[in-house]
């Protein structure tokens, strides 16, 4: 394919160098003529390590070449790659214009070439879910003409390991719905090696800041436990190597999944002690002392939305904080069910394994102080407990298939995000 890069930045100059190495013919195009000059001279315009050597190579053999004039790039161009920066403005919004200028001069030069042959737009440079779609709206009306296709693909790359990270990534995101486009950027990026996740634009965008953001969460979360072990004279680096070990919980897809609020015994006790030694200690710890402000506020959104519904006669099913469990210490549900009766809402609650005859210990205790009336707002079955209500609120029970929907009764899954909750509609009765 012949591909014209935009951009011969960090990001750029490695995907037309790699690019170039995997065959196609790349010509790379940018505003600044110092690293157009360095690439036709054979010299990566930045430190990274192969790169300067890959590029020599790739210019070499006349597959990679830069220039500064955007229609001698795009002339016969399959595809184009839009690799500019997307920095922080002052107030911390994403400045867009580098990639707004791009869309328009590709505009521009379709306007220009009638004879122009169907052109692939990938876009590489990081922006928040949704501005793909309206910038290409707003800058490039041939998309919607047809005359040209546009994809959103992340790239994750790590300075100083970048060309082994653009062979070698985890997964190749290609954000499209038009199979034409699909296809095309599929062939642009065959020989990278990895598996291939097809999913919408607004999700390509998406994957990247949920990426660099749970990249973020690790380096400040290592960085808070060394501090708190190092106060405690405990060797954080041996710590951490042990912690790492565990591929089961710790590194790994669990605790990954959007669901419910977290509760039971252990978690909220031990961030709560943990927190609470860190402060002793005078350690800073920012990112610890948000875990149970976050996690409460993930349940008072449930409880919002069923207040801002305007129920006033809710079903609760599932009271234990999980599924098959009757511990109710620290449950979210029990959290729901205390504000909602406090608020006046008429609660009614199903869950199978729970009994306050049975509850001892802790879990009697933790029950009796948030709701003492337990009793009264039990039911024995789940259709008892969803007669003649306004909305369920389904907690850890688990439902027989098609029980819930065949009731005919909204429901609100507190296990899921917002998007699947009804909106808001007030009650008449």
């Amino acid at each position: 394919m012949k591909v014209a890069v935009f951009g011969l930045g960090y990001v750029g100059s490695v995907t037309a160098a790699c690019l170039a190495d995997a065959g196609h013919q790349v010509v790379g195009v940018d505003l600044a003529g110092s690293k157009v000059d360095a690439i036709l001279q054979g010299h990566a315009p930045l430190a990274e390590p192969g790169l300067d050597t890959l590029t020599r190579s790739v210019v070499e053999s006349g597959r990679l070449s830069a220039t500064t004039d955007v229609m001698t790039a795009l002339a016969g161009a399959d595809a184009a790659v839009i690799c500019v920066g997307t920095p922080s403005a002052a107030n911390g919004s994403l400045v867009t214009e580098f990639v707004e200028g791009v869309l328009a001069e590709i505009s521009e030069f379709l306007d220009v070439s009638p004879d122009a042959g169907h052109l692939t737009v990938v876009v590489r440079s990081t922006l928040l879910p949704g501005t793909t779609d309206r910038l290409v709206e707003l800058h490039l009306p041939a998309a919607g003409g047809g005359r040209c296709g546009v994809a959103y693909c992340p790239e994750f790359l790590r300075e100083s390991t970048a060309i082994e990270d653009f062979r070698h990534p985890p997964f190749t995101i290609i954000g499209t719905e038009d199979d034409l486009t699909f296809e095309s950027v599929m062939k642009l990026f065959e020989v990278v090696d990895a598996p291939i996740r097809h999913v919408t634009i607004a999700t390509a965008e998406s994957i990247k800041y949920a990426s660099n953001a749970f990249h973020a969460v690790k380096i400040a979360f290592a960085n808070e436990i060394a501090r708190f072990a190092d106060a405690y004279g405990v060797d954080a680096d041996k710590l951490m190597a042990v912690f790492v070990e565990d591929r089961i919980l710790n590194v790994s897809e669990r605790y990954l999944r959007p669901g419910a609020s977290f509760g039971g015994s252990c978690l909220p006790k031990d961030v709560r002690a943990l927190t609470y030694a860190a402060r002793r200690a005078d350690v800073d710890a920012p990112l610890l002392e948000s875990l149970l402000v976050s996690n409460s506020s993930h349940t008072r959104r449930v409880v919002d939305h069923v207040l801002m519904l305007g129920w006033r006669r809710v079903a609760l099913l599932g009271l234990a904080f999980k599924s098959g469990t009757d511990d109710l210490r620290e449950s979210p549900y029990v959290d729901i069910a205390e504000t909602l009766t406090g608020k006046g809402v008429e609660v009614r609650i199903y869950d199978a394994v729970v009994n306050p005859a049975e509850l001892v210990g802790s879990n009697e205790s933790y029950i009796r102080l948030r709701l003492p009336h337990l009793e009264k707002l039990l039911f024995e079955s789940r259709a008892a407990a969803i007669d003649d209500v306004d909305g369920i609120i389904l907690g850890s029970d688990r439902a027989p298939d098609g029980f819930l929907e065949g009731s005919g009764v909204p429901l609100l899954d507190a296990n899921h995000p917002a998007r699947h909750w009804p909106q808001f509609a007030p009650v008449t009765r």
